[in-house]
């Protein structure tokens, strides 16, 4: 069977962009009403989740169309804005004519734990400065206690496929490893197949994977390299792990020697494939403005929608902002107690 991997919808931003400071170019285009009806229709036509949100698409198209109608110049990047919020979806956005890619929606969860999570507190638990890889996807480094700590920073390009070797290879020789997985954007799948295979003694299955409504082919995760990290492990999550940190998330929680810690993840589990031309999610309207929507999604193993509903940890630990604020992190303080 051909391996194909999925291209989840890559995240560049991590909260909403206000309206109000949109950086547009003036009009060069009077095709709203074009726009309007290629954008409803690619929603319609290809959106995955719109009967599991209970999203009553035929009657927006109304309430539109009539703003639409009123709308001049940039006004209707507003009236764009609105429409795709109404999916809310931390993987759809849409490009400005000045600007980048503007987010509508980004999950709850998302805001609650993006400062519940700090980079320099972690780094104040360990005696030694962590190590940071070339593409700076991955930091790395050992605890006293003999606990490895990988935190995984990207999920785009390869760069984890042409690097996680000699992350994991740094840290064979520890008595656990926590991987962190907290704040998280989207990615290549190729890059949780680079890490995920360092931990399975099996071939493990994708969780399901479907576009346009057909579940897509694909073919396991191979065991590979030279030994398998088999000691206990511990992956740390929380609201902000997202898209392809969820996948990964999900997968290794499949391995027996591993438990995840923290908060239940933000729930980005829409998809699009850079494989098969009419599942991918870039889509050009008629003026030649850009959109992006999922055109598939991934499911947990137990059947349950990634969407929305997150990856749950094994065991929950909440981390507050306060905590972060007085430099303690009690999600990683409770992984480092449960590998010693």
């Amino acid at each position: 069977m051909k391996k194909m991997y999925m291209i989840l919808i890559v995240l560049h931003a991590f909260w909403l962009v206000r309206c109000s400071n949109f950086i547009v170019q003036p009009a060069s285009s009077d095709m709203h009403m074009e726009d309007f009806e290629a954008a409803w229709n690619r929603i319609d036509n290809v959106y995955p989740f719109l009967e599991f949100k209970q999203i009553d698409w035929d009657s927006l198209y109304t309430i539109y169309r009539r703003r639409v109608e009123e709308a001049q110049g940039d006004a209707f990047y507003l009236v764009l804005h609105d429409l795709l919020a109404e999916l809310k979806d931390g993987h759809v956005y849409y490009h400005t004519d000045g600007g980048g890619e503007v987010y509508p929606f980004y999950p709850q969860r998302h805001f609650r734990d993006r400062h519940a999570y700090s980079p320099f507190v972690v780094r104040s638990y360990f005696d030694e400065p962590l190590t940071v890889t070339e593409s700076r996807s991955a930091e790395y480094g050992i605890l006293p206690e003999n606990i490895g700590y990988i935190f995984l920073s990207d999920f785009h390009a390869d760069y984890l496929f042409e690097e996680f070797a000699g992350v994991i290879g740094s840290v064979r020789n520890t008595g656990g490893l926590i991987i962190d997985i907290r704040q998280k954007k989207g990615g290549n799948t190729l890059n949780v197949d680079a890490v995920v295979s360092r931990f399975i003694t099996a071939p493990l299955q994708w969780p399901e994977f479907v576009f346009l409504g057909e579940t897509s082919p694909t073919t396991p995760v191979q065991p590979t390299g030279s030994f398998t990290y088999s000691n206990p492990v511990v992956v740390l999550i929380n609201g902000s792990t997202f898209s392809a940190g969820e996948i990964c998330t999900e997968m290794l929680k499949q391995c027996p020697q591993v438990t995840a810690v923290g908060d239940t993840t933000g729930g980005g589990g829409g998809a699009g494939s850079g494989s098969v031309d009419t599942w991918r999610s870039d889509f050009v309207l008629p003026s030649g403005k850009l959109i992006s929507t999922p055109t598939g999604y991934v499911a947990r193993y137990d059947g349950q929608m990634i969407e929305w509903l997150g990856v749950p940890p094994d065991v929950r630990i909440v981390n507050t902002e306060a905590e972060i604020n007085n430099g303690v992190d009690r999600q990683l303080e409770y992984a480092i107690d449960l590998l010693r």
